[in-house]
């Protein structure tokens, strides 16, 4: 099947959204699809976009950049889009996260569009009403059961359409081997590290562990990622010696980090916000860095939201706890100190789970068109 992924983001970048696409076209690259994507020119420096991703194919990419335009920008760049889609052989299926050059191009093949968030935008939202009503559309894939939830009763036309698949596909990761590099980290030898991988936006959870290193100062903590402005921002409110920031790393350099940590740490809060650091996406968030620990085999301490139950049990994968409760989530890294099992257990646990369930190959499976009745979101 030949598949064009039509993104509305930057890659390279440093953010989330390029690593899923990025691990989205190389899973259906893996599974025998044509696939092409079309994004926004990179924010990220690197002389090889898939060396910097850790793909497995060298699949194309074309650019296609974004006009500064208010309102219209968008508009201006899903018109490009479609042309440079016309001045190629026509695809079997478009798929994506950019409902702008979907409805654009909709006429020139199945669409199946994906969504993460419950757009705030009104034209956004315009959009996508008439991308719902659209004769080509096939499948909508949403990231969350609650989004999914939450698509339903906002687009009474989704609920309309009995030729429309509705998908929850929560985010996946790739299993990794045992062994490996392991990250030489700075602190003390004989430490427990706690690590916690990712963005450093509000409602990311960042007080929270600075929280942390104060209630535990046998602890080291380590936080992987954010913008240079961000660490700078929170680097500025740490005075402790047990917390080191490293900073941004390309994806592909994230592996001897998860290695090399004890613990790892997903502290979400009631509110947490999305690139750029707006918006509240706490109610439908699947994120990546949770199915990263889990491939890793590592013990997992993340806030108890029902949407992180949807894929995590608390005592069986993880532990969960309070999204604000300090107290909470110091004994349950105590408690993992002082039992290395349990932090082999739950890590164990969790790899397997990412193994039988949540692969990017897998999802490949189920996003696309011919997936049976029973996987669509809110069927048994």
């Amino acid at each position: 099947m030949r598949i064009a992924y039509l993104h509305s983001g930057s890659v390279p970048s440093v953010y989330a959204n390029g690593v899923h696409v990025m691990r989205m076209c190389d899973a259906f690259a893996d599974a025998g699809h044509g696939i092409e994507l079309y994004a926004v020119p990179g924010t990220a420096r690197t002389d090889d976009l898939h060396a910097y991703y850790g793909t497995r194919n060298r699949f194309p990419v074309h650019t296609v950049p974004l006009p500064s335009a208010p309102v219209l920008g968008p508009l201006l760049r899903a018109r490009r889009v479609r042309g440079a889609l016309r001045r190629r052989a026509a695809p079997d299926v478009l798929y994506g996260r950019d409902p702008y050059a979907l409805l654009a191009a909709a006429g020139t093949a199945a669409v199946v569009y994906e969504t993460h968030l419950l757009w705030p935008d009104r034209a956004v939202r315009g959009i996508e009403r008439l991308l719902f009503r659209h004769r080509a559309l096939t499948r909508v894939v949403f990231v969350s059961q609650a989004l999914a939830d939450d698509y339903r009763r906002t687009f009474p036309q989704l609920r309309a359409r009995t030729d429309v698949d509705l998908v929850t596909a929560s985010d996946c990761a790739d299993p990794v081997p045992p062994g490996g590099p392991v990250a030489a980290l700075p602190g003390r030898p004989e430490a427990l590290t706690v690590g916690y991988v990712g963005h450093l936006y509000p409602g990311r959870g960042t007080g929270v562990i600075l929280a942390l290193a104060e209630r535990l100062p046998a602890v080291d903590f380590h936080l992987v990622g954010g913008t240079d402005q961000d660490r700078s921002h929170w680097q500025s409110r740490s005075s402790h010696p047990n917390v080191f920031f490293h900073g941004h790393h390309p994806p592909a350099a994230l592996h001897p980090y998860y290695r090399a940590f004890d613990i790892v740490l997903a502290p979400y809060q009631s509110k947490v916000g999305c690139a750029g650091g707006f918006g509240d996406i706490s109610r439908w968030v699947s994120p990546m860095k949770l199915f990263e620990y889990m491939a890793h085999g590592r013990a997992i301490i993340a806030s108890d939201l029902p949407v992180l139950r949807e894929v995590l049990t608390d005592g069986v994968d993880c532990l969960l706890r309070a999204p604000d409760d300090v107290a909470a989530w110091a004994d349950a890294i105590t408690h993992l100190a002082a039992d290395a099992s349990a932090r082999q257990a739950l890590g164990a646990t969790a790899r397997h789970r990412l193994t039988t369930r949540y692969t990017w190959r897998a999802r490949v499976d189920l996003v696309l068109p011919g997936r049976t009745p029973a996987t669509v979101a809110g069927q048994p």
